[in-house]
């Protein structure tokens, strides 16, 4: 069944917003690998259509929300964790 339908312009936008937070953080040389290749995951999990945007969102919550916990991260990419947190537990189904 596809969701496509649910995906409105302002959850589209959402996204687009999250997925250049999260560019910004694979694009930061201070990051460390790691961290950039969960940010990538998170892109990825945002381009799929497969479930509604809700769980989408929520995954990506789950993967970032994990990446603040990390001692390694720098100091200003925690503001964007929180900022792409922000973002995403505004959309609901």
């Amino acid at each position: 069944m596809s969701h496509e339908k649910e995906f409105t312009d302002l959850v589209l936008d959402t996204f687009g917003k999250v997925e250049q937070l999260l560019n910004g953080m694979i694009n930061d040389r201070s990051v460390p690998r790691n961290i950039k290749r969960i940010a990538q995951r998170g892109i990825d999990e945002l381009n799929k259509r497969d479930d509604s945007p809700a769980v989408h969102a929520s995954n990506v919550m789950y993967m970032v929300d994990d990446l603040s916990l990390d001692p390694n991260i720098p100091f200003h990419q925690r503001t964007t964790i929180y900022r792409i947190l922000s973002l995403l537990e505004k959309i609901k189904d």
